[in-house]
This record gives structure tokens, sequence and C-alpha cells, in this order.
């Protein structure tokens, strides 16, 4: 759907900079997403691997961040192969939805109710993100941390329409369950993609 070079915004790689290849497709639905338009993959053209890593290492940055829409819909082993070999770290941002597919050296899933994560994914990632839109997402988030192995890092973010309201939710929520820590969509407040 797009690609740009920008700072990672949220969750534990917050603040460094990184090169985002938003792939288009998506049936998980969730009412608050921010890129509906990446929905429909059909919508988008298709580019080969070259330009894709060409574009991602034009840049200072190796960090490469693949996100969607849904990314797992997609086989994404040629496309993180070739990138590992182009000397990029590979990151992914994802539903969990799918089984996982590519090489990857950072998994951050962030299940979503309308389409709930495989047990599979979720043993894999190195961070569990939990977008808090409402009170019960709390329950939500223990569910989905009691699924991921111990060195998993939990974050509990606000969505972004509802930070006022769950903000000093979340805070009370991480000072009473420490292993929990707070993450913002920075990127909104720098007013960067």
């Amino acid at each position: 759907m797009e690609q740009f070079y920008t700072i990672q915004g949220e969750g534990y790689n917050t603040g460094r900079a990184a090169y985002f290849v938003r792939l288009g497709g998506c049936d998980v639905g969730c009412v608050w997403c921010d890129v509906k338009e990446s929905w429909d993959v059909d919508a988008h053209p298709r580019l080969t691997l070259d330009v894709i890593v060409a574009a991602a290492t034009a840049h200072a940055g190796r960090n490469v961040v693949v996100t969607g829409g849904e990314p797992l819909m997609h086989n994404l082993g040629p496309l993180t192969q070739a990138l590992h070999e182009a000397g990029c770290q590979n990151w992914i941002e994802t539903s969990g939805a799918y089984p996982l597919s590519g090489e990857w050296d950072w998994i951050c899933v962030s299940p979503k109710k309308f389409k709930t994560p495989l047990p599979s994914v979720l043993a894999e990632a190195h961070e569990l993100k939990i977008i808090v839109f409402n009170k019960s997402d709390f329950k939500w988030a223990e569910e989905h941390a009691a699924l991921v192995g111990p060195e998993c890092r939990l974050y509990l973010q606000p969505e972004w329409s509802k930070s006022a309201q769950m903000m000093p939710l979340i805070v009370d929520y991480v000072k009473a369950n420490p292993r929990w820590q707070v993450s913002l969509q920075t990127h909104k407040f720098l007013d960067i993609p």
C-alpha cells in the first residue's frame, strides 16, 4: 500500500529509525483502524522484491517494519529473506490472525477482538501490544498475556480517540501490574507518519 522512512512511534522500538512497508489487505476489520484504506488488497499496486529492498536500503536505517493491513495474509518468506540479505532487521506488526511466515528479528502481536490471534503466533511474540478502547480490554490483555512466552514485553496503548479517557486507567493499571508498560503513539504527538 505504501512505504516510507520515519521513526517508529510505538512499542518497544519507539524512537528508532525505521522503514515501513505497509501491505494491502486486511479482513480483521477494527472499528478504530486508522488505515482502513489498506483493507482492500486489490486497491494497491504490486511491487517486486527488488523495488521494495532498494527503497528500504536507500536510507541510513536498516530496520524494516512490515505492517498492514494484516501483513500475515501474505507469504512473507521471500520479502524477509531479501531484506535480511540486504542487511536489514525485520520487524513485523501483526494481529496474529494468520500463521507466521518470514524471518523476523522482532515480532509485535497486537491481537484484535474481531479475529482472534493464533496461539502459535502469540508464542513467538517478542512484544504484545494491547490497544485499550474500553475497560474490558484489561481482561482481554491478561488473557493474551497468559499465552505469550515469559520474555515477551507487555504493552498497553490507548486507542487514539479514547486516549484522554483511557490513559488514567492505563496508568493506574500499570502501577498495580508493573509487568505491563505504557505505549503511546508518539508519532502522532510528533506529527510524523
